[in-house]
């Protein structure tokens, strides 16, 4: 044996800091350079759900549980619905090797789904380090690259991730949004029937589309409404041409800032002409900006399956899924505007409600399930919203 087999191997990936910091490990999935803002998540489960949710578009996910990628991937738990959207987030950052899958469920292994979506992956990193650093000094930008060879140029990747001017000011929206409205039945998932189709609506709800989640339209599906899909830039006029008996603002990702430049208007119009509307994540961060809020960009951000919440109005807790870097600046709010939810972990703003029309919004992921159904109710909110408006009963909230 040569003294070169004693040598540590040739790492294949690095990720390259704002600040210089390199960061070396071994690559996974598709080969190249992205640049992005690094976030961390704290989930221990449903890597498949994140890693397709629009709402990371422009960010790399450090995942603080050592264990992703082991269970395979499926068909099932994509949340994309735009195909625009299958590669929105930019790299993965692991701790571990990904080892073959040991689920009945997979129907592929990680690291080829990875590189088939053009996802940049690195193993074998401190990610515990990594987080610590996070939290201390924020979200940095970053390039994040993969050469099976080892060959990276590194003062050229320092200078990408130095020049990259970060996700404040940038419409994301735009390009995870759908092309073209489209009509949604699927419902939930069911044990002895699968995914299955609301084939009796009662209500029509217009979905504005900042990348929505699959989850959020079936649930939708499930309280009875037909739904509607959208584009992010909808016009109020487009939007009252379905005669909406409900309006639903979607998630997605980038500053909520750039976004409202083009969709306050027709948020405002909606609000203004009584229709109940109810906004999830960027929807609701739009409806603080269309109610007369501002928004605000987070330090660390909230990403993670298990953020506890109250709800003033029920004075519960709730654990919540989370995935914002912008939150609503609560001190901004009108008069005629409630903050109805809060963060138990730093108490920033996570939902509110219209005093004088049919309008709230919250801003972590009710359909995400970690808790796992703490928050399913507020869809039952939305529809007994629809339900007073056309003078028909309520249905009690389940929570």
């Amino acid at each position: 044996m040569t003294s070169a087999a004693w040598l540590e191997p040739t790492p294949t990936a690095v990720l390259v800091l704002a600040d210089g910091t390199v960061i070396e490990g071994f690559g996974i999935g598709a080969r190249g350079e992205a640049v992005a803002e690094v976030c961390f998540n704290t989930a221990m489960t449903g890597y498949e759900e994140i890693l397709t949710d629009p709402s990371y578009a422009g960010q790399i996910v450090t995942f603080t549980f050592p264990h992703i990628g082991n269970v395979g991937v499926n068909d099932e738990d994509i949340e994309t619905v735009n195909m625009a959207a299958d590669t929105a987030v930019r790299g993965v950052v692991l701790k571990d090797e990904v080892t073959d899958p040991s689920n009945w469920r997979a129907a592929r292994h990680f690291n080829d789904w990875l590189a088939a979506r053009g996802i940049i992956g690195i193993t074998g990193v401190d990610t515990r380090a990594l987080t610590v650093l996070i939290r201390e000094k924020g979200m940095p930008n970053a390039v994040i690259a993969h050469n099976p060879d080892g060959v990276f140029d590194l003062p050229a990747l320092k200078a990408k991730a130095a020049a990259w001017s970060g996700l404040v000011g940038l419409d994301l929206a735009k390009v995870v949004t759908a092309g073209q409205s489209y009509g949604w039945t699927e419902k939930t998932w069911t044990l002895d029937a699968g995914y299955t189709t609301q084939d009796a609506p009662k209500y029509k709800v217009v979905a504005i589309d900042f990348g929505v989640k699959r989850n959020i339209l079936r649930l939708l599906a499930d309280q009875g409404c037909d739904v509607v899909v959208l584009p992010a830039n909808a016009t109020a006029d487009e939007v009252f041409a379905h005669n909406p008996d409900g309006v639903f603002l979607s998630n997605g990702p980038g500053d909520p800032a750039a976004t409202g430049e083009y969709s306050v208007a027709t948020i405002k119009a909606v609000i203004e002409a009584g229709i109940p509307t109810f906004g999830i994540c960027l929807g609701h961060q739009m409806m603080g900006l269309a109610v007369g809020g501002t928004t605000m960009k987070m330090h660390q951000g909230h990403h993670g399956a298990n953020h506890p919440v109250k709800d003033f109005t029920t004075g519960k807790v709730e654990i919540t899924s989370m995935n914002h870097g912008f939150a609503v600046d609560p001190a901004s709010l009108p008069d005629n505007v409630e903050q109805t939810h809060v963060s138990l972990f730093d108490s920033s703003n996570c939902g509110l409600r219209l005093k004088d029309k049919p309008a709230f919004s919250v801003q972590y992921h009710p359909e995400a399930s970690p808790g796992p159904q703490d928050s399913h109710y507020l869809f039952t909110r939305f529809v007994n919203l629809i339900r007073e408006k056309k003078g028909e009963a309520k249905v009690a909230e389940r929570v």
